[in-house]
């Protein structure tokens, strides 16, 4: 087995963390959101260039491995949107 090493940020850099909250406290929760919506969109946008190429015949490679990421980003989305709708409908339960 290899030995893997799990460090932090270097001098200067900052945890994703760090600017999810940096954003949401600009922009609010829905600025994230649009955000994270945004990337799903442009990740799917680069999956169908990649489709587009294969038919020209392009790098296959490439083209999957873009359709990999926007399936697996879109799944992301998918199961955080569950989450958030179950977090609601409890709060929607709790008694004031």
């Amino acid at each position: 087995m290899s030995d893997m090493k799990i460090t932090g940020p270097g001098i200067g850099q900052t945890s994703p963390q760090v600017n999810s909250a940096k954003s949401s406290q600009q922009g609010g929760f829905e600025a994230v959101l649009q955000d994270a919506i945004g990337k799903v969109s442009e990740m799917q946008g680069e999956a169908e260039k990649g489709i587009q190429q294969i038919a020209s015949g392009g790098d296959i490679t490439q083209a999957i491995i873009a359709m990999e990421k926007a399936n697996t980003s879109f799944q992301v989305m998918v199961e955080v949107r569950n989450k958030l709708q179950t977090a609601y409908e409890e709060i929607m339960r709790m008694q004031i």
